[in-house]
């Protein structure tokens, strides 16, 4: 089943889980807290595949994270949007720490990263490594802090709104059994113009009663996936703008007795960016033009699977998306200006209109599976490829 971008699914056929909320937060604790000590102990790749090349700066940033840190690290996708100097990150399942004593470095000193995470053991192996990576950043203080709860109660953790410019999560959100409250908590402590940028899996269906009450499903990040198409009417219904696909991979399951539950539904882990746009900032279409300035990504930006901006090109870009850049840390980085009458329709690479979006990470998959096309190589336009 897929529906397009813009196409939002009725509410009432979203199940909400049946399942109690404790009954699966004891078992996901336990199941990271004691059955998984590393990450081979894993069954199926969903919890630490990655969709994008690791670049030369975030290796060499992962280099410098604890080796018991990365050991206890389990995650589907490489959570680094671009521009963070000085911004105040929240990383929801935050675990052993891993991604925010990356971002640490990457916000700096200025910035801070706060994780929050539910199982005890893991807060308790990242919270006892602050003072090493302090010193082996050359901090004068700590810019991390760790919080134990739940990412659906981020009140509860004294976790005030609109305290942060990004929210992120690495594979976590499925563990969690209310999906619409952990994007309205989200939603509720990030600034206006902030930003959501999430790795997950999603599901190519809604899933069987069997797959959603077993319990190594649940653990392996399988049986609370989303089926994707939900994801859209559950931020329009939180209040964010529309999702924005930003990469895929395939998932695969080892073991046979798994496969036999799962039967043939597919899952993908995915990353979507998700922006709390104020009202005041939407307006009609417009033409941005990139300035090279984000470290790392000086000479283009693939800002997601449909847009991919090169320093000093003129790009056409719709309503929703001049919002989003206009509202957010992005702003500085783009000349942004009203669009023509005939420039509604983003352009494509060659020349020619962009009819549809790329919504559905399976067709994401399929496109990045096929050939390159002939006006060159798919790098070249961006990952969606061109023409």
């Amino acid at each position: 089943m897929a529906a397009p971008c813009g196409e939002q699914i009725p509410h009432k056929q979203i199940p909400r889980e049946q399942i109690p909320q404790d009954q699966i937060h004891r078992e996901v604790q336990d199941y990271y807290g004691k059955e998984l000590q590393k990450s081979e102990d894993l069954k199926t790749n969903a919890c630490v595949t990655s969709a994008r090349p690791v670049p030369k700066a975030i290796r060499d940033a992962l280099e410098r994270v604890h080796e018991e840190v990365v050991a206890r690290y389990y995650g589907c996708g490489l959570v680094v949007p671009e521009c963070l100097a000085a911004c105040r990150v929240l990383d929801l399942g935050s675990g052993s720490g891993r991604d925010c004593y990356l971002l640490s470095q990457l916000v700096g000193e200025r910035g801070h990263v706060t994780g929050i995470d539910m199982t005890q053991g893991q807060v308790e192996v990242a919270r006892k490594h602050i003072a090493y990576h302090m010193e082996k950043f050359g901090y004068q203080k700590p810019n991390v802090d760790f919080l134990q709860g739940y990412m659906e109660k981020l009140g509860d953790a004294g976790l005030a709104d609109e305290s942060y410019d990004i929210v992120i999560s690495n594979c976590v959100i499925n563990l969690a059994p209310d999906k619409r409250a952990v994007l309205r908590e989200a939603y509720r402590v990030l600034k206006p113009g902030g930003e959501m940028y999430f790795s997950d899996v999603y599901a190519s269906q809604r899933l069987s009663e069997a797959v959603r009450k077993h319990r190594v499903l649940w653990g392996e990040c399988l049986a609370g996936a989303l089926f994707w198409g939900d994801l859209y009417s559950i931020a329009e219904e939180v209040g964010f703008s529309p999702p924005r696909l930003v990469t895929a991979s395939p998932i695969t399951i080892g073991d046979k007795e798994l496969e036999g539950v799962v039967g043939d539904c597919r899952f993908v882990s995915a990353t979507f960016r998700l922006f709390k746009v104020p009202g005041s900032s939407r307006a009609g279409p417009g033409q941005v033009i990139y300035n090279g300035g984000i470290v790392g990504h000086e000479r283009e930006l693939v800002f997601d699977a449909n847009f991919t901006f090169k320093e000093g090109e003129a790009v056409d870009v719709d309503a929703e998306t001049a919002a989003v850049l206009r509202s957010s840390r992005f702003a500085e980085e783009f000349l942004i200006r009203a669009a023509g009458a005939d420039a509604a329709t983003p352009q494509g690479c060659c020349g020619r209109r962009v009819k549809e979006k790329i919504c559905d990470p399976f067709q994401l998959l399929e496109k990045l599976a096929a050939p390159a096309p002939a006006c060159g190589p798919a790098a070249t336009c961006g990952p969606r490829g061109c023409c």
